[in-house]
């Protein structure tokens, strides 16, 4: 298909040649409004589905692209599904020229469309939630570095690939919740503490399919964390303290605790904003309204924090037009964006939020590992949380 597009070209542009050079030459003069091209386990794969993931579509950051040349567009293949991601890529369109064509489906399924195209997939970037999403994506081969000066100045380099293949984007917390009528904070302390038979019946948590979670024992197997034989230790200890079998996504634990299913449960930071924010359904902003957020470890090896990040694919025809739109998202206009309307981290440490809720949290110790390190230990950490029964 490439191939085919690249004869069409040659093609074209003979014709244009032979035409010109029957014509009376001109004056040739530049157009200052033109805008260029710009300088595991089957479980492990089940993991790739978050909340946030939607149902396959296709849109674009305009109302069409049917005459749009290929150099004037990018096309993003994209996990997320929030109206601020839109209205982001928009203003990169008006200040660039360069149409967004997104394309919207889950994880694990957008990775095997990537596979199944190979040299002819039309997608130039892979969006995504949680590191170990893009790390699978990375152990595909589906990346080529992103070379960006503007990027490495932007993003820290441990919420970046340690080979450049990807970059976070946005950043979130997994947290503990708690009943603020039923739990004194002081009660808390650790993900550690999590096993001691004092929180038996009493935890929820989802599923250990979710990548999330995934991520959050994979980042406990590194040796400056927990390492692996602590990290066994604590899932028998955690699992045998769930106070039912784990189900529904973040927003349905913090639910559940409302209702008194169990008193404390892990979530991420940006669903609690969420929830809040949710005037459709009183019952998920009243039980948003009762639980207090607690960030684990703080005087010892720091709360979980992860990352939506995206990549440059391998196969892409606008590499330059797609470095730019990631440097764009790392810039402080758009991570303010991310971070006022979505509750999510800014990954740009330059940036800081007018999020009321983000600021109330203050400033909080993360986990000091590499997240490249999530993927890495991906198969280990389902291997053992299986041995301990966490369905």
């Amino acid at each position: 298909m490439k191939l085919f597009k690249t004869i069409v070209s040659l093609s074209l542009v003979i014709v244009v040649l032979l035409a010109a050079g029957c014509q009376p030459q001109q004056s040739s003069t530049s157009d200052p409004n033109t805008t260029s091209k710009v300088s595991e386990a089957e479980k492990t794969s089940e993991a790739a589905t978050t909340e946030e993931e939607p149902a396959a579509t296709t849109e674009a950051a305009e109302n069409s692209t049917d005459e749009v040349e290929d150099w004037q567009k990018i096309t993003l293949y994209s996990t997320r599904h929030y109206d601020t991601d839109d209205e982001i890529f928009k203003k990169f369109t008006e200040k660039t020229g360069i149409v967004v064509e997104v394309v919207k489906d889950k994880g694990n399924a957008l990775i095997e469309k990537l596979k199944s195209e190979g040299e002819d997939s039309p997608a130039d970037i892979f969006y995504t939630a949680d590191a170990g999403n893009l790390e699978h994506a990375k152990a595909e081969g589906l990346f080529q570095p992103i070379n960006s000066d503007i990027i490495k100045e932007n993003i820290p380099e441990n919420l970046r690939d340690d080979e450049d293949m990807w970059t976070g984007i946005t950043a979130r917390a997994r947290v503990i919740v708690y009943a603020k009528d039923r739990v004194d904070p002081s009660e808390l302390s650790t993900y550690e503490d999590l096993a001691d038979p004092k929180w038996q019946g009493r935890i929820l948590i989802r599923s250990s399919s979710n990548q999330y979670n995934i991520s959050l024992v994979a980042s406990f197997l590194n040796d400056n964390i927990m390492g692996e034989e602590k990290t066994k230790e604590w899932l028998e200890g955690f699992v045998a303290n769930l106070a039912r079998e784990p189900k529904g996504n973040d927003r349905d634990q913090g639910k559940a605790v409302y209702a008194g299913e169990g008193d404390i449960a892990i979530m991420n930071t940006y669903y609690i904003g969420k929830m809040l924010s949710d005037e459709k359904d009183p019952e998920m902003k009243a039980a948003a309204e009762s639980l207090g957020v607690f960030f684990p470890n703080q005087d010892t090896t720091g709360t979980h924090l992860n990352v939506s990040g995206a990549g440059i694919l391998k196969t892409s025809d606008n590499p330059a037009a797609a470095r730019e739109f990631l440097e764009f998202l790392s810039s402080e206009k758009a991570q303010e964006a991310f971070s006022s309307a979505n509750y999510e981290f800014p990954a740009n440490p330059n940036v800081q939020t007018e999020n009321e809720l983000l600021k109330s949290f203050g400033e909080f110790k993360v986990q000091d590992i590499d997240l490249s390190t999530l993927g890495d230990n991906q198969e280990k950490a389902v291997m053992l949380m299986d041995e301990a029964g966490w369905k």
